[in-house]
């Protein structure tokens, strides 16, 4: 079924609340899981505006993002990013710079909310596909994307529920473009750029488990089909897993972790982590990432179990 949810909609497992030209939240059991803002007015320039998921919360309601935190204004929750764009700085704040380190320069673009596609309900699962344009600092509009996202698979007896992210980047700008990250520009292990996950301040030093046994800071840079961070809650008692699929990228180079757990959690299967991603005039770049939201600190053999009924 496609339709427009009006601003309260009930959709069995899940309730959808639409405040039009700002945001939409899906709701689980009386609990708002997920917040998608699509146009902040708000944001500074310097943060570079753009969509972001933020609060996500465990069926549960324990948050699982952090929003504008001290350190880094421009993190807000899950977003999808670059921070090196030939030149030009989707991410926010300072870009990083071979021999000058990080530096304040006039470069910070956004991206606009063009519409909203589709907007599927179904009593199990809300289906977004939404056209935003990346326009530079200079006012050039350099990207033109189109975005799926999928939240579904709210499931009580587990705890968990799922959001899909698919985007398709195309270039055009009438010239080449670079994807890149302060590593291919010179900053050892800081290969961030594309869809990031910020977690909360509490989670601060949590576990990161990947599917060789391995995780911690270990994990950087490195290759694996998922990666899963498990921490405690502030005010509410327990903790929580965040589950990453890597997923797919069109590009030839292939997706990489950037991982912390401190100084703060953090989530990227970044495009272009050592190696930049070149597209031509036209040309498209997709990608496709699955992440879960799960109540407990998962073991790894729920982990497992997990990952072999809903890898993708």
């Amino acid at each position: 079924m496609t339709s427009t949810p009006s601003p309260t909609e009930h959709t069995g497992t899940l309730t959808v609340s639409h405040e039009y030209g700002h945001r939409i939240v899906v709701a689980a059991a009386g609990v708002e899981i997920a917040t998608y803002v699509y146009d902040d007015s708000r944001t500074p320039p310097f943060e570079a505006p753009k969509p972001y998921l933020h609060p996500l919360r465990t069926l549960r309601g324990a948050p699982v993002t952090a929003y504008r935190p001290n350190d880094h204004r421009w993190h807000k929750g899950i977003q999808m990013t670059i921070s090196h764009l030939s030149g030009q700085n989707f991410w926010g704040g300072p870009s990083y710079v071979r021999g000058r380190g990080y530096t304040t320069l006039d470069n910070v673009g956004r991206m606009r909310h063009d519409s909203f596609d589709l907007v599927d309900v179904t009593p199990t699962a809300l289906t977004l596909r939404e056209s935003l344009t990346w326009i530079t600092a200079a006012g050039e509009h350099w990207v033109a994307e189109r975005r799926e996202l999928r939240f579904h698979g709210v499931d009580p007896e587990r705890g968990s529920w799922m959001l899909d992210f698919d985007t398709e980047l195309r270039n055009i700008r009438g010239a080449e473009l670079s994807i890149g990250s302060p590593t291919t520009h010179g900053r050892p292990n800081a290969g961030y750029t594309g869809f990031f996950w910020r977690g909360p301040r509490g989670w601060t030093g949590g576990r990161i488990l990947t599917p060789d046994g391995g995780g911690d800071p270990e994990s950087m840079g490195t290759v694996s089909p998922w990666l899963a961070y498990t921490g405690e809650h502030d005010e509410v008692d327990g903790g929580g897993t965040v589950l990453v699929f890597a997923g797919t990228s069109s590009a030839a180079v292939p997706l990489k972790w950037f991982v912390r757990n401190t100084p703060f959690p953090a989530i990227n299967p970044s495009p272009a982590f050592d190696q930049e991603v070149s597209l031509a005039p036209g040309e498209t770049l997709r990608l496709a990432h699955r992440v879960v939201i799960a109540d407990r600190a998962w073991e790894r053999a729920e982990i497992d179990a997990f990952v072999a009924e809903h890898g993708r």
